[in-house]
């Protein structure tokens, strides 16, 4: 399986690493990075120094009761990372779901638009159908700032799918390849503790429409309820998580600690590949 992300053509015989930069000013895993665009390129340059075969960058915080940030200030911590990132090797994945950020992102050199809203704001699916950007659809069950307030669902693996399957077939419909779609379930988003549990029980059960499938557990509260840890010392855990929604068929793991990642996947490739 190859996913076309803009000029890159990445295999993805084993699961991929994408590094997390966050440059917003109030993320989660308080490794928000806004007021420092030179610390920023210096983390991403550092992922890719450990072995993160994409990156990740984000502008604008999506955790639990966040509030939006304008079009002018994304753009303003977003575009001189992207501009001093440019030919650093490997794919750069902007996470947006603004049509205007979208559109400047792929100007300033952008391989992939990862979508907590699945392409569903109005313009989003225009800006990016006719580029070659890759593109990460994700579920989200509500907005950031209200999505954790008592979400329900009857079979959260069954909702979840068949919600991504209805946004993949919208995608190719608009002539999107299916070979630039990834899927992301979106653990955390919109789901209490024993619905993101079921959905790594069963992740495997999202790679059946035929596409890969994104994983991204890294820090997040889910990990912290389990083992009563803080956001900070959450590493094991999130190497755990990655580790089993790797088993399950994830092809590519969204995470912060990309060295910590990469070391257990190479345990565990060479127990399959013996």
């Amino acid at each position: 399986m190859l996913l076309r992300c803009g000029d890159h053509r990445l295999s993805l015989a084993r699961p991929l690493v994408m590094g997390i930069v966050n440059l917003t000013a109030d993320s989660f895993s308080g490794d928000g990075l806004a007021s420092d665009t030179a610390k920023a390129i210096e983390h991403a340059h550092r992922q890719i120094g450990e072995g993160a075969e994409m990156l990740d960058i984000g502008a604008e915080s999506s955790r639990p009761g966040a509030v939006p940030t304008s079009v002018e200030v994304e753009l303003g911590r977003l575009l001189p990372v992207l501009d001093a990132l440019t030919g650093c090797g490997v794919p750069i994945s902007v996470d947006t779901y603004k049509p205007e950020v979208m559109r400047a992102a792929l100007l300033h050199g952008a391989s992939m638009i990862n979508d907590i809203y699945a392409l569903r704001m109005p313009g989003a699916l225009a800006a990016v159908a006719d580029s070659d950007c890759a593109i990460c659809l994700m579920h989200m069950r509500g907005e950031p700032l209200t999505m954790q307030e008592n979400p329900v669902y009857t079979d959260v693996v069954t909702e979840v799918r068949d919600f991504l399957q209805s946004r993949v077939n919208l995608a190719r419909t608009a002539g999107i390849a299916s070979d630039r779609l990834v899927l992301d379930p979106g653990f955390g988003f919109g789901k209490a503790l024993h619905h993101n549990l079921e959905m790594l029980r069963r992740f495997a059960e999202f790679t059946v429409i035929g596409l890969p499938v994104l994983a991204g557990i890294s820090r997040k509260s889910m990990l912290g309820a389990i083992t009563s840890r803080t956001v900070e010392d959450r590493l094991a855990a999130s190497v755990a998580a990655a580790l089993l929604a790797a088993q399950r068929g994830a092809r590519l793991l969204r995470v912060h600690d990309v060295a910590q990642t990469r070391d257990a996947l190479a345990i565990w490739l060479a127990l399959e590949n013996q």
